[in-house]
C-alpha cells in the first residue's frame, strides 16, 4: 500500500508523518504541493506545520495549492484522507469537514500530551482501536480549539462522527471535539498527533494504530 504525505512550505511534520507510515507497513510518499498529482496513492495524510506560515489563517492558503485539487477529488471519491493539526485545519478550509478551529481559550501556543478518547472506530483510520478506549496524545498548535453551530454539531454527536474527544481539554474546543469525520466516515480530521507517538523511542506508539488502521481498511477492499 502506498500512503501519501502532503508538504506544504511550512509543514513540520511531514517527516515524522512518512516514519510512522513506513513503520506500519506501507510505503511512504511525498506530494509536493506545487505538483497536481497523487502519484496513485492509496490512502493520502495532510500533516501538521504551519503551511505558507498560517498567513492569513492556518490552512487559508495551502487549501488552494495545486495538490488539493486531486486531493479533494480523491476524498469526495471515498478515498481516506486524514488531517492532523496544520492538515486538519487545511480540510476545513478546504470544506472536506464541517466547522472551524479557533485560537485556544487561553491565547496561548499549547505544546503537551493530553488524555482523549476514541469515540468512532469505524473509520479507515480508527479501526484498530476499541470504542472508548482512552490515548495519550501530544498536541501542539496555537488555533486548535473547535467550533461549529449547533446544528452542525448536533449532526456530528447524532451521526458518530465525532471520532475523538479530548479526556483533557487544551483549547477549549466544544464539546471536547479532538477529531471528526465527514458523513461518508473516510476523511478524518485530528488535533492531536497520532505521528509523533508512533515508535517506542518517541516514548509511546499509541499512535501507530492510526496509520495500521488505514492499511486494514485497504486490505478489505481488495
Amino acid at each position: 500500500m502506498r500512503i501519501g504525505v502532503t508538504v506544504f512550505p511550512g509543514s513540520n511534520c511531514d517527516r515524522d508523518a512518512l516514519y510512522a507510515v513506513e513503520r506500519a507497513g506501507a510505503t511512504p510518499v511525498e506530494l509536493w504541493h506545487a505538483d497536481a498529482d497523487l502519484k496513485g496513492v492509496d490512502a493520502v495524510v495532510v500533516p501538521g506545520g504551519f503551511s505558507y506560515g498560517d498567513y492569513l489563517r492556518p490552512g487559508a492558503i495551502a487549501r488552494f495549492a495545486k495538490v488539493m485539487g486531486p486531493l479533494e477529488d480523491f476524498a469526495r471519491s471515498g478515498g481516506p484522507v486524514l488531517g492532523v493539526c496544520n492538515g486538519f485545519q487545511v480540510l476545513l478550509e478546504a470544506h472536506l469537514l464541517p466547522g472551524a478551529l479557533l485560537r485556544n481559550a487561553s491565547m496561548r501556543f499549547v505544546s503537551r500530551r493530553v488524555r482523549a478518547r476514541v469515540e468512532a472506530n469505524d473509520t479507515p483510520w480508527t479501526s484498530l482501536y476499541e470504542r472508548g478506549e482512552e490515548l495519550t496524545l501530544p498536541v501542539a498548535h496555537n488555533e486548535g480549539s473547535y467550533f461549529a453551530d449547533e446544528r452542525t454539531l448536533r449532526g456530528l454527536e447524532e451521526e458518530g462522527r465525532v471520532v475523538l474527544r479530548y479526556v483533557e481539554n487544551p483549547n477549549g474546543s466544544v464539546n471536547d471535539i479532538a477529531g471528526i469525520c465527514d458523513e461518508g466516515r473516510s476523511v478524518v480530521g485530528l488535533m492531536p498527533h497520532p505521528e509523533r507517538v508512533s515508535d517506542p523511542a518517541l516514548g509511546s506508539e499509541a499512535g501507530l494504530k492510526v496509520f495500521e488502521s488505514v492499511l486494514r481498511f485497504a486490505g478489505a477492499k481488495v
